[in-house]
């Protein structure tokens, strides 16, 4: 489960900030709220099923979840042989003279086999300045490893790893190196990682390839269907057929090697979605079958893509991060989503759920605590600052959406005065 994260001199992020599923210590108006959204995760934490990030256009609240897929990157990637020599890809906070030698922050704060830990690294194009694991076995927090530079202080919990101090390069993590010489707690913090779903709502290619894939493994096709049905009322089945592709098909001059080689490796789909079709009399006589692409909306297209990773992450009790989770949705359908997740019925293993969005409404006590709500929003400086809807003393029954479109909490754009725009040039 994620407790934690912060990232400081990343992109437009200056300062360091902290992004919190730990739940407030605060009660929602309605009480099941406090039920239904939060969960406890041992007899000291309890934490967020799900949280909402608003901001203006280019706030920064896209950001955060490309500082995870960042850091989630370089953990799985980092200790290859293919990147010994290259830069690593981080892109600091540009618009300060103060930011230009200063390495970028990462650390997460997370759950994982009941105990808490809390891993994290400071790096720059060149190297890893510093990196850090600890966890909790009790009441203390307890030290795994240290690492300022290339002198690595690995302690004795942290098993096996304190003869690896010399195979670690300047621009890899102590961590990724540790799980590639089967070090057992970094592999389960790798394992864990790799159940950290970071995704845009706009990656309809990726998405629906997930989505095809638990069709063709025929996990979660049911539920999926099940899904796509009670979202999009009009549609009774879904059809997912895989496309042959012929050899006759490719260009003639193409060698017998490549073409050989393109009909084995190339897989493509027909999504197909099946409605009822009715006489006269309004009696159900056959089904039609209509191709997802040529004939439903971009919003059907959508929830379909969705569909496969929203199942295996309530399935599975695992992350999703997701940014524009409300694009080309209906806001009703955004918020049978959520609501998804913050239940104890459709969401039993405490799947967790992080969205950015520009939806307000779903911006009311009725449907969320405080704490789960946040905002983006840039100073005149160009960095990002978040904060929480729970850090303002406000009423449980406040009309958040109606104080938010009135810029009480920030976070929202500054529109100038476009009466003039069109009437000067006529």
């Amino acid at each position: 489960m994620l407790i934690e994260f912060s990232v400081g001199n990343y992109r437009s992020f200056k300062e360091t900030v902290t992004f919190s599923m730990v739940a407030a210590k605060i009660s929602a108006k309605d009480k099941k709220l406090d039920e239904q959204n939060t969960f406890q995760a041992d007899d000291r934490l309890k934490l967020l099923k799900s949280a909402a990030i608003y901001g203006a256009n280019a706030s920064g609240k896209s950001n955060l979840g490309k500082a995870l897929k960042f850091m989630k990157s370089l953990i799985l990637n980092s200790s290859k042989e293919g990147q010994a020599t290259e830069e690593i890809p981080i892109e600091s906070f540009r618009l300060s003279t103060e930011t230009e030698s200063k390495p970028s922050f990462f650390e997460i704060v997370f759950l994982m086999d009941g105990k808490v830990h809390r891993y994290g690294f400071e790096v720059n194009k060149k190297e890893i300045i510093s990196e850090w694991l600890f966890y909790v076995p009790t009441i203390r927090e307890v030290t795994l490893f240290q690492r300022e530079k290339n002198i690595i202080d690995s302690k004795p919990a942290f098993k096996g790893g304190s003869k690896l101090k010399n195979n670690v390069r300047d621009n890899a993590l102590f961590l990724s190196v540790s799980a590639q010489f089967n070090i057992k707690i970094a592999k389960k913090i790798l394992n864990w990682l790799i159940n950290l779903n970071v995704t845009s709502g706009l990656d309809d290619i990726n998405l629906s390839g997930y989505t095809i894939h638990c069709f063709e493994n025929n996990n979660n096709r049911d539920r999926i269907i099940q899904l796509v049905k009670k979202l999009d009322l009009g549609i009774d089945d879904l059809e997912v057929n895989k496309i042959e592709l012929k050899e006759e098909a490719l260009p003639k001059e193409m060698s017998k090697e490549l073409k050989d080689r393109i009909v084995r490796d190339t897989s493509a789909y027909s999504i197909g979605t099946v409605h009822r079709k009715y006489n006269a009399e309004g009696e159900q006589v056959s089904t039609e079958s209509l191709d997802m692409v040529e004939h439903e909306s971009e919003g059907t297209q959508k929830l379909f893509a969705l569909a496969g990773t929203l199942i295996d992450t309530l399935e599975s009790g695992r992350i999703l991060v997701i940014d524009e989770l409300d694009a080309r949705l209906h806001p009703l359908v955004t918020r049978e989503i959520i609501s998804l997740f913050n239940s104890n019925q459709t969401n039993p293993r405490n799947a967790q759920l992080i969205f950015m969005t520009h939806d307000t409404n779903i911006l009311s006590h009725k449907f969320f605590r405080r704490d789960q709500i946040w905002f983006a929003e840039k100073d005149k400086f160009g960095a990002t600052h978040l904060y929480s809807l729970a850090e303002y003393k406000i009423r449980n029954d406040a009309s958040f959406e109606n104080d938010y479109i009135q810029g009480r909490y920030g976070a929202v754009p500054f529109i100038g005065d476009l009466s003039h725009l069109i009437g000067e040039h006529v």
